[in-house]
């Protein structure tokens, strides 16, 4: 055992050049065995097959995708993405859409699960999302507990169109707040609603304490009306506190809720100061006595009334609101604690007045949403408040005074951004003959845009590319005032425009433009243009579409700019203050006028010192006048008011001139990265031809045209297939006849 021992001992450290042998020898035999395993020919499939599988384990962690259309439409926009950079909390989004939707509704749900894929990638692992199955009836009960609502959408089956109930609705949740997206049947600005979405949850979370004050809400209602027997009064109280207990959590319990029951005198002052309702009636003794419902809620000097009033019924009274009371008072602390910018609103010259839904400008109001809000301010009476950022003056029609203009001046001298909407023309109805007259409107804004080099005339443009209407009576109508500028009127490369298909306006003015493309340092943009067939109209001024039509001599046609957008640093238009006018000779003389009508020395006047040369040049004169731009300032000028009252923007409006002016207001308060996301989706490809046999040939091109190259593509394809068959066969055996069918 020992001698065995010992030999084996002596095998294992004595012969090291043997067992290196082996190994070696091994080596050489393993790269030879799966050389020839790899060589086979019947691994083929199966290396594929792994490749595939790996492959796919690879795609599963990086998400890859390129998007090749003109407006980005799939792709997240750089807003969005920082927007849930900045979740810091989990952000749950529940889907509830019905599955096997008919198109287009189909490409809907295709779009929305993209989309959400982009924003869970980009959220670094804090939104996640999930598809319900609507099919389930817990999943209905579930998406009608957040608010989702069925919504009909049109089927065409078997030849019949008809009508069927889908869910297309998705639940955001986010720490104690919930927000909703209903009724998704088009994917046009979706991104954008989604990412509003998403930053007004966000905001929502943290709008009470961020308030700085305690937000009470109180139920004003005084006890004697409850003899009067109105429906609801007396369950008033219990229905207002069992709302506020619910929409309380929301936002952290952080209210405070309390009933007063006011006196006649203090009903009265409580009308004036929230505008809450006030009832009067004869008591038993012949006095006159008052009353008064009302909810509010308040947070320091800011208020917002919550819709509850008493209505005549015809036979009864009752008290309105408490239907709605839950989702009326939660909108009410939302709209209190917004954070929306803050917009100047010109008034006092007969704009369009914010609160007229009929003939004002309440729609165009309601478009800007919680993002912004517009506070009226009086020039005459009150300096633009520091904070402000826009100002905006839409349809003046009388004349502002020097020291209005001072102040707008002024304003856009210290870097303010200016929105113009200018009327040529005031129009006035004949109630008796229904005729309508045009008085020419001159407002003195027209003398500072001319310094900026930018000049209105008193004449309306009028477009061939207009809206029409077809009667039964006239035949097709054709409101030349109404041109419809398309997408090669609209500014491509700018993105208040570029991925609108096509605007309307409505009665717009004539400016020019030349001198302020001239001026250094300033940057001139035409946003929107009439088509080449335009003309205009100054005199005997008629716009009715029975009497109006194009000129007989062409010659004179041509395109108009109907928005233009100025950019950087302006001159001011003004020497010095108003108060301070005449004091240097020929001031009034060389101001065009303007200072013998308001005692003001305006652009053009006399420098009459050297020290005033020496302080123009610096920037600044005495008391803080600006003689030039100390910071970049913006113009917007559109010569129509129209395009923000009723006739052309309705309540809630998806319509391209809303996106308009949404874009407009975005841009000239800094936020333009919203503008292309608001407008995913609205671009047009459109074909602008003119001559029937060219549209006829379009027409086919697309029709037939396209399927005949596919097919001699796919065909010319096999043809080359087959050649390099053969190509391979006779380089290879050129005896072997036999083919090779796959």
């Amino acid at each position: 055992m020992e001698e065995k021992n010992t030999s084996i001992s002596g095998a294992e450290s004595g012969s090291p050049s043997r067992q290196d042998s082996a190994r070696d020898k091994g080596r050489g035999r393993i790269p030879g065995a799966f050389m020839r395993w790899m060589s086979d020919p019947s691994w083929d499939v199966r290396l594929f097959i792994i490749a595939v599988v790996l492959l796919n384990l690879v795609a599963s962690r990086a998400f890859i995708r390129w998007d090749l259309t003109k407006s980005k439409s799939y792709s997240l926009s750089p807003a969005s993405k920082e927007l849930v950079r900045t979740v810091e909390e989990p952000l749950d989004i529940k889907v509830f859409f019905s599955q096997k939707l008919p198109a287009p509704y189909s490409t809907v749900y295709q779009y929305v699960s993209d989309i959400l894929s982009e924003y869970k990638g980009a959220s670094r692992g804090r939104l996640n999302y999930e598809f319900y199955d609507m099919e389930d009836g817990e999943n209905q009960a579930l998406a009608r507990k957040y608010g989702i609502s069925q919504v009909q959408i049109q089927e065409i089956a078997d030849n019949e169109v008809g009508f069927k109930s889908a869910y297309m609705g998705m639940a955001f949740s986010y720490a104690d707040q919930i927000e909703k997206l209903d009724g998704l049947t088009d994917t046009d600005g979706l991104e954008y609603k989604i990412s509003q979405t998403i930053g007004k949850i966000i905001s929502n979370t943290n709008a009470i304490s961020g308030l700085g004050d305690a937000v009470t809400v109180t139920l004003y209602r005084s006890s004697k009306l409850s003899g009067f027997g109105i429906s609801g009064f007396d369950d008033m109280d219990r229905m207002v506190q069992e709302a506020f207990a619910k929409v309380n959590p929301k936002f952290q319990n952080m209210m405070t809720f309390s009933v007063q029951d006011p006196g006649p005198e203090e009903a009265e002052s409580l009308s004036e100061r929230y505008g809450i309702q006030t009832l009067a009636w004869e008591n038993s003794q012949g006095q006159t006595e008052h009353g008064t419902i009302g909810l509010v809620v308040e947070a320091g000097d800011k208020f917002r009334t919550v819709p509850l009033q008493m209505v005549n019924m015809i036979f009864s009274y009752a008290v309105s609101g408490l239907d709605d009371l839950e989702e009326n008072l939660t909108d009410s602390v939302k709209a209190l604690a917004s954070k929306s910018t803050k917009i100047a609103y010109a008034t006092g010259h007969g704009e369009l007045a914010l609160n007229d839904a009929q003939n004002g400008a309440a729609n165009f109001a309601g478009l800007l949403g919680d993002s912004y809000s517009l506070e009226e301010l009086d020039l005459s009476k009150n300096d633009i408040p520091g904070g402000i950022q826009t100002l905006v003056i839409n349809g003046p029609k009388t004349a502002f005074s020097e020291n209005e203009l001072y102040k707008v001046d002024q304003f856009l001298m210290k870097g303010g951004r200016l929105m113009l909407f200018l009327d040529p023309f005031n129009e006035q109805s004949n109630p008796y003959t229904g005729e309508s007259s045009y008085e020419k409107i001159q407002t003195g804004l027209e003398r500072l845009l001319a310094k900026y080099g930018i000049k209105t005339e008193n004449a309306y443009v009028l477009d061939e590319d207009c809206y029409s209407q077809p009667t039964q009576q006239y035949g097709k109508l054709n409101f030349y005032y109404a041109p419809v500028l398309s997408d090669r009127g609209l500014n491509q490369k700018n993105s208040i425009t570029a991925n609108l298909g096509y605007v309307i306006f409505l009665m717009p003015g004539l400016i020019d433009t030349s001198e302020a493309a001239s001026k250094a340092g300033n940057k001139l943009t035409v946003l929107a243009s009439s088509s080449s067939k335009s003309w205009t109209m100054t005199d005997n001024v008629s716009l009715s579409p029975f009497t109006v039509s194009p000129p007989a001599d062409k010659t004179g046609m041509k395109s108009h700019e109907l928005a233009v957008l100025l950019e950087g640093r302006f001159e001011s238009s003004f020497d010095r203050p108003p108060e301070d006018a005449g004091t240097e000779p020929g001031a009034a003389e060389e101001s065009g006028g303007a200072g013998a009508s308001g005692g003001t020395g305006v652009s053009g006047a006399k420098e009459g010192t050297a020290a005033s040369d020496a302080s123009k040049a610096a920037g600044l004169t005495k008391e803080g006048h600006a003689a030039r731009s100390l910071q970049d300032g913006k113009i917007l000028l559109i010569p129509t008011s129209y395009i923000t009252g009723p006739q052309i923007l309705q309540a809630d409006s998806d319509a391209p001139v809303a996106k308009f002016l949404e874009n407009a207001v975005d841009y000239m308060n800094g936020n333009g990265d919203l503008c292309a996301m608001r407008t995913k989706g609205l671009s047009l490809s459109t074909l602008h031809l003119s001559s029937g046999p060219l549209v006829a040939l379009a027409k086919g091109f697309n029709i037939i045209g396209l399927a005949v190259i596919v097919a001699l593509i796919g065909l010319l394809a096999l043809l080359s297939r087959s050649a390099h068959r053969k190509e391979i066969r006779l380089r290879y055996d050129a005896d072997d006849k036999r083919e090779v069918s796959k």
